[in-house]
């Protein structure tokens, strides 16, 4: 399909530029960032009629001369054509129209919008209008099946969507784009097309290929591709005989291909390189005009789309070629420069011919005439196709006869499955490593690491390369600009260093820098060259120590200054990694996940003097079809995470560390698209602080995003109700003072007014809860409910239930306070024996002589002797008094005293 590329010339300002033909031909229509509609008559016409729809023109469609344009002023606008006269406004939207499109008989317009919907709004009565909601992210792209029952949109939440027009509902979701949050951060348009005619397939781009899906079914049935097109596709369009699909992609690559044979027919250049935005097919099939982002217009011209002429002409440029030579040329010509494939009309390309058949609207098996496959792979693309020793090619497939080169190939038989088909549940693909508190890497301006400690943002464009480190607290270290010549894509940040790593590329490894800020040397920064084919995965900051997680199924340990101090290996690929003071927390791949679930393992481990593992690689549990999104410690040092469902779970140390969900934001968001982006947790103040997102999962870098604060809230049953209500504020309270008692066990100070505060607050829920159970009637709920609480609270209990006139329950609330008295006292000699013993364990000096140490320990064993015998003497008179008061208190409560006495008892 040779062609001549023609001259591209200027046609709007610089920016995103559309084009369609008229339904005769004759004309070729172009929008673009000045917001004027252009009407040419050819590439050569210098004074093309214009029509100003608005400030920008997003997009248009061209049916039945009418005219529908996208623009800024977030309408759907109608024009009669070739005139230009304003025929009114067909919908708008709350932001402005991304894509506008006709259905094939021109009675229906579909458009998408950055608002996340998709409206179909037939041409004759506006008023008739259907929205169609599901997307969570600005639309890319719409197209209508040319049957007229189904409609097919592409987002930038990732998904391709096929709805059903009539019932407004979504048949299939597709994930199969990268996610962004605007179209301008999108790197491809996705530009779907449905093929025209038979309407069997759905051409979606994804990345450098062309995925076609099968109408009705919505599976995967073929993929287009080709090995020197490596950028991404933006837009596809088909010829209008649907026999082949063109492409333009973001490095100004224009590709045709036949779609039957899945052969490569055509390949052409932008002559500068710049992004294709739209392509156009003229309805002859002879020409594609297609724009870039400059603003300019161009034509391929002269492709030939009929399959009878190529056919004819191929057949006759191998009447006098010998199979053998062909067969040669195809596989065995090494010093052949030509690219395999680069065109139907090539003297050397094998001659295809169809499979003979009654339906010819049937896709064809395409051969070559000397009975060879030319593509080996094509025919091997869907699981009935056999395998290559299955294929006898020759004589004994095609018979004995030598003229095979002109033959045609027989039909053969239905092919029979080799294995049965797999019914069970499909594998979900597993989650990519990333960093907590970042933003994805494909963006230009992101956030590297937003944590407790500052913010990392990196600068990757045209004019700069640079990472930007911004501390919340000045006084840690002021504000520093690096300049990222590695091009480090992973970062985080402590009160002590500044760690970053690259990938690594077939001649440099992957490297890890760190830049010591808080060191007294001079020589503040360090880098270490990983293993060549190993790369770094996953990084965290600890207080002294540094981790890494690499590709290798590897954890590597450095000291703050740069020593390799552990390493040991993970068993499945690092999702996330994570340090707090001598803390480290890693979540990883423990097995495949099916049916969109994700099977991830977390290891707990404790570094300092003694090294133990705390949590042995147990699931972590998410959301129904969920991943993670946030991962990290509380600022008080307690494992916490958040999935894409919004729902927050905290480490519950005293529960076994299990998990306890604590919040979900999704409860606090306006709108389904709306998200909250997790950047830390505390437990005093219990504070969630995030950043609100409207419309995408993950805020811009500027201008600086304003953090949020959501309360915290346990899904306790019945929490409308006053009971319910109490009982999660306890619940809260107790599981977020569980911090307490791990700090000072781990040898850190405690805020101990907090503490008491916390004790204090409790110990008030429940004695307001015990005053709900008692207005109830339920005594035995009273009961447990005391079992709770201390003994200076269970008094102020039994005395509420006393002048309540409940005397059964006071009496049965004495006895819980004498055990918790006998508590106390059993535990206060514990106590102090527990002192003595750590005051006889005293180490000795070792740089003193020996007769020094036996002076000294004599004179310490004496001081020692006496200082217990004293202390003993004082615990037996204690003990004394102890067993007396004992003694009178169980007597006071074998014999129950007079009425008089008891009540005194009880409002003491």
């Amino acid at each position: 399909m040779p062609c001549e590329r023609k001259p591209m010339r200027y046609g709007h300002s610089e920016g995103h530029t559309e084009v369609c033909f008229d339904d005769s031909g004759k004309y070729i229509v172009t929008c673009g960032n000045d917001g004027d509609v252009r009407i040419w008559e050819g590439l050569d016409d210098d004074e093309p009629k214009f029509i100003t729809v608005g400030e920008k023109a997003y997009s248009l469609a061209l049916k039945n001369n009418k005219l529908v344009t996208a623009s800024s002023n977030n309408t759907v606008q109608i024009h009669t054509f070739p005139d230009g006269d304003p025929d009114g406004i067909l919908t708008r939207f709350t932001t402005n129209a991304t894509h506008v499109t006709f259905n094939s008989s021109g009675s229906r317009v579909a458009a998408g919008s950055s608002d996340f919907m998709v409206k179909v709004v037939e041409v004759s009565d506006s008023s008739q209008q259907k929205t169609l909601r599901g997307h969570e992210a600005p639309v890319l792209s719409v197209t209508f099946d040319p049957k007229d029952d189904f409609l097919a949109s592409a987002s930038c939440d990732g998904s391709v969507v096929v709805w059903n027009i009539k019932e407004q509902s979504q048949l299939i979701s597709l994930p199969l784009l990268q996610k962004t949050n605007d179209i301008s951060n999108a790197k491809s348009l996705c530009r779907l097309a449905w093929q025209p005619v038979t309407a069997k397939l759905l051409a979606v781009p994804v990345e450098s290929k062309v995925q076609l899906y099968e109408r009705g079914s919505w599976d995967h049935v073929s993929t287009l591709s080709d090995d020197l097109l490596t950028q991404l596709i933006n837009v596809v369009v088909w010829s209008p005989c649907g026999k082949f699909l063109a492409a333009g992609s973001v490095g100004g690559s224009l590709t045709v291909w036949d779609v039957n044979s899945k052969l490569c027919v055509e390949r052409q250049k932008h002559e500068k390189g710049f992004t294709v935005c739209d392509l156009a097919w003229h309805p002859s099939g002879s020409q594609i005009a297609y724009t870039d982002t400059e603003g300019c217009l161009g034509l391929l011209d002269g492709l030939r789309t009929s399959t009878s002429n190529t056919t004819n002409t191929a057949t006759k440029q191998a009447a006098g070629t010998k199979p053998g030579k062909d067969y040669d040329a195809l596989f065995d010509d090494d010093d052949d420069d030509r690219v395999m494939d680069e065109g139907l009309s090539d003297t050397n390309s094998p001659v295809k011919k169809p499979v003979t058949g009654d339906d010819e609207d049937d896709d064809d098996f395409l051969m070559p005439a000397t009975g060879r496959v030319r593509n080996r792979v094509a025919i091997l693309d869907d699981e009935n196709s056999l395998d290559t020793g299955s294929l006898k090619l020759g004589q004994d497939k095609f018979g004995d006869d030598d003229d095979t080169g002109s033959g045609i190939v027989p039909a053969a038989a239905p092919l029979v499955p080799l294995r049965p088909a797999y019914e069970g549940p499909m594998p979900t693909l597993p989650q990519k490593a990333f960093q907590p508190g970042s933003t994805p890497a494909h963006l230009t301006h992101r956030f590297m690491i937003w944590n407790s400690v500052g913010i990392v943002r990196d600068y990757n464009d045209d004019q700069d390369n640079a990472i930007d480190v911004e501390f919340h607290d000045t006084a840690v270290h002021h504000a520093m600009h690096l300049t990222n010549t590695l091009g480090h894509t992973v970062a985080d940040l402590s009160q002590e260093a500044v760690l970053l790593a690259c990938p690594g590329t077939d001649e440099l490894a992957s490297k890890l820098q760190c830049l010591h800020f808080s060191s007294w040397d001079t020589n503040k920064e360090w880098m270490v060259d990983l293993p060549q084919g190993e790369d770094v995965r996953a990084l965290c900051l600890g207080q002294g120590w540094a981790a890494v997680a690499t590709s290798a199924l590897m954890i590597r340990i450095f000291s703050i200054g740069g020593v390799q101090k552990e390493i040991f290996s993970l068993p499945g690929n690092v999702v996330c990694m994570v340090a707090h003071g001598e803390q480290l927390l890693i979540v990883y791949h423990r097995a495949p996940g099916f049916d969109g679930e994700q099977a991830l393992g977390v290891q707990l481990l404790q570094f300092g003097r003694r090294k133990r593992q705390l949590i042995h690689g147990e699931p972590l549990p998410l959301s129904h079809r969920s991943y993670l999104s946030w991962f990290g410690f509380t600022a008080e040092g307690t494992p916490s995470y958040v999935d894409s469902e919004g729902v927050v779970r905290m480490l519950n140390r005293s529960v076994g560390n299990t998990w306890t969900p604590v919040c979900n934001t999704r409860e606090t968001c306006k709108s389904k698209s709306d998200h909250y982006w997790v950047v830390g947790i505390h437990e005093n103040p219990q504070q969630l602080r995030c950043i609100p997102c409207k419309g995408s999962r993950y805020p811009p870098t500027l201008p600086r995003p304003a953090v949020a604060i959501l309360p915290f809230k346990l899904p306790l049953c019945q929490t409308s109700t006053e009971k319910g209500q109490m009982e999660e504020q306890f619940c809260r309270s107790v599981l977020f003072s569980n911090h307490f008692s791990f700090l000072s066990s781990s040898g850190y100070e405690i805020d101990e007014d907090a503490q008491s505060q916390s004790q204090k607050n409790q110990q008030e829920l429940l004695m307001k809860m015990f005053a709900l159970s008692c207005k109830l009637e339920r005594e035995f709920r009273c009961v447990e409910l005391a079992e709770l609480m201390t003994q200076n609270v269970v008094t102020l209990a039994i005395r509420y239930a006393s002048r309540s006139r409940r005397m059964a329950l006071a009496q049965r609330l004495s006895e819980i306070a004498l055990e918790k008295a006998n508590l106390i006292q059993e535990e206060m000699p514990e106590e102090e024996e527990e002192q003595d013993y750590s005051s006889v364990r005293r180490p000795s000096g070792s740089g003193q002589s020996e007769a020094a140490q036996g002076r000294q320990s004599s004179r310490r064993y004496q001081e020692e002797e006496e200082e217990q015998e004293e202390e003993q003497r004082e615990e037996e008179e204690g003990q004394e008094m102890e067993m007396d008061e004992a003694s009178e208190t169980k007597k006071t409560s074998v014999s129950p005293p007079p009425m008089s006495q008891r009540t005194y008892l009880l409002s003491s």
